[in-house]
């Protein structure tokens, strides 16, 4: 027998399916036998890379904190419930000896369970301005380090201010997927929040730039994005799983945040190697023309896969020895 781990992403972007997906394949690697929990706009890439997952209710603060204030207290917040509950009820009817998650929602389950947690996230209350979002994300993070066995903090730039107290600080988190990729110039990574795409794209063309757009009418969706990251000359993204793929694959990386949460990994990311930020479409087709230096980052995915396996099979092998 094998230890079985779950593993669950939050459902707010496909990045967090990916890095999550990215700590399954090495829990496996070591042993695991692996269960998902999934939602929102990632449950497509982790059933494309072989998992059929089980699918909570999903919930979106971002999109109506953004854009329909109202609809947090009349849909975010029921459906915050509804996936505790969801998970709670998944977290009995599977049984593992661990969950692994950056789901807040899943390690509230996880203690409702009473089943060990470690807990993954870059999300601090330095990158947001408004005190609401700074409050709720200082609370999370407080709850966070009081329940979970490990709290891993995934981060790019330099040890800071801005880094919790009482975390395990690791590398970047990449899910590197193998593909025969073609060369690629500048690759557009937007995110859900992103706009102006298409003048940017236009904009880099005029410059004489060939540009792939990830979501655009010629874009077939992949099992993995970093094999296309890699082989860029040049990134440009939104989102902090893109900037984490770049950093492990080596490629220049221009940034250009539309959330508050963006907008506070930039300011964090100024001055690292292997990064530019841009606030405006001029702005990124200046910083691809003129790229930052390659980045050189190794992948903290093998950190967290040892550390956890470490700690639960002792404990696996005596359950299992006295099970029988």
């Amino acid at each position: 027998m094998t230890p079985r781990i779950a593993v669950a992403h939050y459902p707010e972007g496909a990045g967090h399916a990916t890095r999550m997906l990215a700590v399954a394949w090495a829990l496996e690697e070591r042993g695991a036998t692996v269960t998902v929990a999934s939602g929102g706009p990632g449950t497509r890439f982790v059933r494309m890379n072989g998992y059929e997952p089980y699918v909570p209710t999903p919930v979106d603060f971002i999109d109506t904190r953004q854009f329909d204030r109202g609809g947090v207290i009349t849909n975010s917040v029921p459906n915050a419930v509804r996936r505790v509950y969801d998970l709670a009820g998944w977290l009995r009817r599977e049984s593992p000896v661990a969950v692994v998650t950056d789901d807040m929602f899943a390690t509230m389950a996880a203690t409702l369970t009473r089943t060990p947690v470690y807990y993954l996230t870059h999300n601090t209350p330095e990158l947001y301005t408004q005190l609401l979002e700074r409050t709720a994300t200082t609370v999370l993070t407080r709850y966070h380090r009081l329940v979970a066995r490990s709290f891993f903090y995934p981060a790019v730039w330099e040890p800071c201010r801005a880094d919790p107290n009482g975390v395990t600080r690791v590398p970047p988190i990449a899910l590197e997927g193998d593909s025969d990729t073609p060369e690629i110039d500048v690759l557009i990574v937007p995110s859900v929040y992103s706009s102006g795409v298409t003048a940017l794209a236009s904009q880099l063309r005029t410059r004489g730039r060939n540009v792939t757009r990830v979501g655009g009418s010629a874009w077939e969706p992949v099992a993995s994005l970093f094999p296309y990251i890699a082989s860029a000359t040049t990134v440009v993204c939104s989102g902090y799983s893109t900037v984490m793929e770049a950093a492990v694959a080596g490629t220049p990386c221009v940034v250009r945040p539309f959330t508050d949460e963006q907008r506070g990994v930039t300011r964090l990311l100024k001055g690292t190697d292997g990064f530019a930020v841009a606030e405006t479409s001029r702005e990124v087709t200046e910083c691809v023309v003129n790229p930052p230096p390659l980045p050189e980052f190794e992948n903290g995915t093998e950190i967290i896969a040892d550390r956890v396996m470490a700690e639960i099979e002792p404990e696996y092998t005596l359950e299992s020895t006295r099970s029988t």
